[in-house]
């Protein structure tokens, strides 16, 4: 069950410390600069240059909520706030308003990296962060940044570890096929389906000549589906065995289910090869069920990395330096969600098409945000 989502919003906002110092002065009150962020990115707005010319032409507007003492910040204000605001504080707080807002979950959480490629230059690598994404809601969960001359093996943890997963079904590619995390996974209360590749030989080895052994077997539950969409067809085979005899449970902990996905693509004349995958699970799936699993984890690709892409420009964005990156980043997945939670238009539009609804018609914006008036 939903509930009220922004007046929560402001009210964590509010807990992260003003990274200025108070003997400088301070023009501009802290939690106005972020309300005034979060309200310009929701109106289509995709740059730090964009935030405050929205600011300025829209004051008046913003003066019906804020108190605006010194009116709005220019552009280099609200980025030497980005810059200095410290990240574990604000993802910290964007974690207490997700969990306020949406309750207990249920279903899949998958977890995968994107890099936010605009953020590097000069030498210096782009940002890469790895995210938790409640797949039957559309909405982020949280999110990590992967240390320099890292990888997502270091993120995932700290990433998982500040969620509540009891009765998730945790979903992570083969790089998060770590004995550890599923360890970690478990101990939480949640479940584990973990890809497996080349990483871990011996397990996958293992796995494979099972299913080989069983190859005509009844025993396999299966299940067998075919997708059609925009001219390509995708044809699915499902299978599920016991892990127990195969997989070592004192390196996997409540192992319960080995299982292996077949698919061939044909788009047009042109079919692809055969793709197998293997995974390991920690709840009892039937084959259905592991492929309703395992789409609704890619679906952190076209509902999330590709939103952040194409419909909040994010690879284009050029702001690089210090936190900037990080925080810019997790003020649009702020919005992502409000936009996800939103229950006022009934109509059924794009996400692209609710900014720009939001940037055209002041009282949509209100009714998205909740704000009311002073």
């Amino acid at each position: 069950m939903i509930k009220t989502k922004v007046a929560s919003l402001v009210c964590c906002l509010g807990d992260i410390d003003d990274p200025r110092k108070a003997s400088n002065g301070t023009l501009h009150d802290f939690l106005e600069i972020l309300v005034i962020a979060i309200s310009a990115i929701l109106s289509d707005c995709d740059t730090i240059e964009d935030i405050a010319e929205w600011g300025r032409t829209k004051e008046a507007w913003l003066r019906e909520f804020l108190v605006l003492r010194n009116g709005v910040p220019s552009g280099k204000t609200f980025l030497r706030i980005f810059q200095a605001l410290d990240p574990k504080q604000f993802e910290a707080a964007f974690r207490r308003w997700v969990a306020g807002v949406v309750g207990a979950l249920k279903g899949v959480m998958a977890v995968d990296g994107k890099t936010v490629r605009g953020s590097g230059s000069g030498g210096e690598s782009a940002i890469h962060m790895v995210s938790a994404f409640a797949t039957e809601w559309g909405l982020v969960l949280g999110q990590e940044k992967v240390a320099s001359k890292s990888n997502e093996i270091t993120a995932i943890p700290e990433l998982i570890k500040a969620l509540y997963i009891n009765g998730l079904l945790v979903s992570i590619d083969a790089m998060g096929c770590q004995k550890s995390f599923a360890r970690q996974i478990t101990d939480q209360e949640g479940d584990s389906l973990l890809a497996v590749k080349g990483n871990q030989p011996s397990l996958l080895a293992a796995i494979e000549a099972e299913f080989m052994d069983h190859d005509q077997s009844e025993e396999v539950d299966r299940h067998r589906q075919v997708h059609k969409s925009h001219g390509r067809i995708v044809a699915q085979i499902a299978s599920v065995l016991p892990a127990k005899g195969v997989v070592d449970l004192a390196d996997w902990p409540k192992c319960k289910r080995i299982g292996l996905i077949d698919s061939l693509r044909k788009i047009g004349d042109n079919e692809s090869k055969l793709e197998r995958r293997y995974y390991i699970i920690s709840r009892e799936l039937t084959a259905e069920e592991l492929a309703a699993a395992t789409r609704s984890h890619w679906g952190i690709e076209n509902r999330l990395h590709w939103v952040l892409d194409v419909t909040f420009d994010e690879d284009a964005s050029t702001v690089r330096k210090d936190n900037a990156p990080q925080n810019f980043s997790l003020l649009k997945k702020i919005v992502l969600n409000l936009l996800r939670l939103d229950s006022t238009d009934k109509t059924k539009c794009s996400l692209r098409m609710k900014r720009k609804k939001a940037a055209w018609d002041d009282n949509i914006r209100a009714k998205i945000l909740g704000l009311t008036p002073l």
